[in-house]
């Protein structure tokens, strides 16, 4: 029971979670970066990860391992609070070499999962779960390009809350990431300066790339162009073949 009574087990949960939603976040970034060039792709994917069981399945995971993240990190804040006592108001000025992110991972992380909120009531709810209950909207439930469209293109409120989220998510990273992998051990002089240089780098290539596809689909929408000249052409053929056809 140690992993759930002692602070050393709590951040040990903590850390895997966290590396595990890291990866997630980089299945999602490919997921998007696929929306940037192809809406047809896109919509192939999110028919692959509609109403399946294992969908179902990879959803309940995830939606466990944020929760437990949450919680546990709600738990550490308040054993640190209560650890500390008073003495958490005598200090105004942060600490050297203490992060910015380090004083305020609980907030950022509030921040994240105040908007993992959002973006599941405005693409899980409307799509997965909507098919799994047979909900009738006016989008189809497996056409995510559409819905992209929908909240993305052209609305610049959607569009700055989104750019905040990835503000919010890069700082929560940047200092996530190599802590985790200090409470797993890898924490030698060497090699912790390694990895707090290394998840920035992680950190900035997510919320980047996750930016500047967000203002992508602000901009114009999901990419698309080429696969739909390619399927006007693909027609023109048939077309042109069943006339031939007809002519013999």
């Amino acid at each position: 029971m140690w992993l759930l009574n002692s602070s050393i087990g709590k951040k040990l949960i903590m850390s895997l979670s966290g590396l595990f939603l890291i990866l997630f976040l980089l299945f999602h970034l490919s997921m998007n970066v696929t929306a940037a060039f192809s809406g047809a792709a896109y919509n192939t994917v999110c028919s692959l990860l509609g109403a399946n069981w294992y969908a179902v399945v990879g959803t309940l995971v995830l939606a466990a391992f944020v929760i437990i993240h949450f919680v546990y990190a709600f738990m550490l804040t308040l054993q640190n609070r209560k650890a500390r006592g008073n003495d958490r108001y005598s200090i105004s000025a942060r600490p050297k070499n203490v992060e910015w992110a380090s004083q305020n991972m609980f907030v950022l992380g509030l921040i994240v999962i105040l908007f993992i909120i959002l973006h599941l009531y405005q693409f899980w709810y409307h799509m997965m779960f909507a098919e799994l209950a047979g909900v009738e909207g006016s989008i189809n439930p497996q056409d995510g390009a559409q819905f992209i469209n929908y909240y993305f293109k052209g609305n610049i409120i959607v569009t700055v809350l989104y750019l905040i989220w990835f503000a919010a998510l890069w700082f929560h990273l940047t200092h996530g990431f190599w802590s985790a992998l200090q409470t797993l051990g890898w924490n030698n002089t060497i090699w912790i300066k390694r990895w707090q240089c290394i998840g920035q780098i992680v950190a900035t290539i997510i919320c980047g790339l996750f930016a500047i596809i967000t203002i992508i689909f602000y901009i114009k929408g999901v990419g698309g162009d080429m696969t739909q000249c390619c399927q006007s052409a693909c027609q023109s053929a048939c077309d042109a073949a069943q006339a031939c056809t007809g002519c013999k």
